[in-house]
């Protein structure tokens, strides 16, 4: 968050050391200009969060540094309608004809910009509401993303008062060769790289509840620094620039490598197809990602895992990494599903429960009329029954549907669990 500021305000300090810096006007004035440089910079910004720099994504894991991208969009778009808005209502003269086929060029392609940014917003949050199609969306956000950014510089460039200034040239061809360095990266120089190390499918393993796990093999370089509960995006059957990929948990762990597994559910357009790959199907492997993982707590007495549904992955695969391990620190997992027959990998946990501590409380929302443990959703109460205040200092890792995880949360937290020792993965980047 500090450094999104500190790059907020760098163009700033640049033009007000410019000998030829303009003269002070209003104040209303300087603030829209102010509002409208810094809703530039932060829309640079959103090609770095998103172009999987281990840099950016290492410290605070991948799936952190999307959630930020979102709102960092909301903010960059809520600048340029005040930047716009305080044109409108006081200096209005200065916006010229809002007809784009009689307007100055510079004016249209600010419009055309804001137009894109909003548009990129609104799919995005809709994209499942209105049924766009996963690839679709994603060609559609690359390209309003693009001209959205090039509108943005032309129409900085294109009115000049303080782009103009001799200070301040470095630093907008410094900007827009980061930016294009950022495209190139993401576009060409990353799946150009992945090209050269492909994976093949060898297994697609039905599971309970839906899931497919499908087992890859490296046909190049396998994966590097592989951490238990990290994730990849995964692109099968396309080259790397089909833009198909999609994050998964790898849900085996770095001890049974070089071969990875995903366990994916058809939730949506591409998903359900991915579960249908045959073996022999190619594939591409980004990754790893993600700091969801017992290796970052090599301190601790034990480990709380609450999982809902599919989230159980990036949980087993920690769990198969204890169990290679012989750790022998005590796990208490709380597991919650539709039905019992909806909870994947049961057998597997069960068999993983004879060589580590596991307790497994199962969670069933509608269980059957014979069942004597757990049911309904979780919450403060059900938490109380099974987590010891011994466990209050542990880390708790939870993953799994929003409201499961918010729940889950204000239940611990409820308990008096420190903020700090909570945890929880993302469940939906895209």
């Amino acid at each position: 968050m500090l450094t999104a500021f500190a790059l907020c305000a760098f163009p700033f300090v640049v033009m007000l050391w410019g000998s030829d810096r303009p003269d002070a006007t209003a104040f209303l004035w300087d603030f829209s200009m102010g509002c409208g440089f810094a809703a530039l910079i932060l829309v640079l910004m959103q090609f770095a969060l998103t172009g999987r720099i281990r840099a950016l994504t290492s410290p605070y894991g991948a799936d952190i540094v999307y959630v930020f991208h979102r709102f960092v969009s909301w903010g960059a778009v809520g600048l340029i309608l005040l930047h716009f808005g305080i044109l409108y209502l006081w200096y209005q003269p200065a916006l010229g004809e809002l007809n784009p086929l009689t307007a100055r060029w510079e004016l249209t392609v600010a419009r055309l910009g804001l137009l894109c940014f909003a548009l990129m917003i609104l799919t995005s949050e809709l994209r499942k509401r209105i049924a766009l199609p996963y690839r679709a969306w994603r060609i559609l956000h690359i390209l309003l993303a693009v001209v959205g950014t090039l509108s943005a510089f032309a129409h900085v460039l294109g009115v000049g008062k303080y782009s103009a200034m001799t200070a301040a040239w470095p630093l907008w061809l410094g900007a827009a060769t980061v930016w294009a360095g950022f495209v190139v990266w993401s576009r060409v120089l990353r799946p150009r790289a992945l090209m050269r190390d492909p994976w093949r499918v060898v297994a697609n393993d039905r599971e309970r509840g839906g899931v497919h796990t499908l087992t890859l093999r490296p046909e190049g370089r396998p994966l590097r620094s592989w951490k238990p509960g990290q994730f990849a995006w995964l692109t099968l059957g396309n080259a790397p620039w089909a833009l198909r990929d999609h994050p998964f948990t790898i849900s085996t762990a770095p001890d049974r490598g070089p071969e990875i597994s995903f366990s994916i559910k058809p939730l949506g357009d591409d998903s359900a197809q991915m579960v249908k790959a045959r073996p022999g199907t190619i594939a591409y492997v980004d990754g790893p990602f993600g700091t969801f993982s017992v290796d970052r707590e090599v301190d601790a007495e034990g480990f709380v895992m609450i999982a809902g549904g599919v989230g159980i992955t990036p949980i087993i695969a920690n769990l198969h990494a204890l169990q290679s391990r012989k750790d022998a620190r005590p796990v208490i997992l709380i597991y919650a599903n539709s039905t019992l027959q909806d909870a994947s990998f049961r057998e597997e946990l069960d068999a993983i429960a004879q060589d580590v501590r596991l307790t497994i409380v199962h969670v069933p929302e509608e269980a059957p009329d014979d069942w004597a443990g757990e049911s309904g959703l979780i919450d403060q109460d059900l938490l109380q029954r099974h987590l010891p205040e011994a466990t209050r200092s542990w880390p708790h890792m939870l993953c799994g549907p929003a409201p499961m995880i918010a729940a889950a949360a204000e239940g611990l937290i409820a308990l008096r669990t420190p903020a700090n020792a909570i945890s929880f993965e993302v469940f939906d980047l895209v």
